[in-house]
């Protein structure tokens, strides 16, 4: 079992920037690949970005060259830097876990929100 817990989410005004974090806990060694995914209101989920324990990163179309995500295995924590924030970046952002495919996950966070003004 792994266990998450996202920070970091809040009011941005457009063209701001923030940074979420999710601390991951328990069995950390079977993580493979952690994603940021976002649900806005009345959509689905989509996976933004995603790394893996190589350091492979992958980014969704819409948040290339702004957002980034990274990772401090001592912590067990993922970071996304989110830049150049846009009124629709606003949603729900969840961090995701897997233990073998990268295109699903296994363990969730919570989720926390992230709202742009303009």
């Amino acid at each position: 079992q792994v266990q998450l817990v996202e920070s970091g989410g809040g009011l941005v005004q457009v063209g701001g920037s923030l940074r979420l974090a999710c601390a991951a806990s328990g069995s950390t060694f079977s993580i493979a690949h952690s994603g940021w995914y976002r649900q806005a209101p009345g959509k689905e989920r989509v996976v933004i970005a995603r790394i893996s324990t190589s350091g492979y990163t992958y980014y969704e179309n819409s948040v290339i060259g702004r957002f980034t995500i990274s990772r401090d295995n001592a912590k067990n924590t993922v970071y996304l830097q989110m830049n150049s924030l846009k009124p629709e970046d606003t949603a729900t952002y969840y961090c995701g876990v897997s233990t073998g495919s990268p295109y699903t996950a296994d363990y969730w966070g919570q989720g926390t929100q992230v709202t742009v003004s303009s």
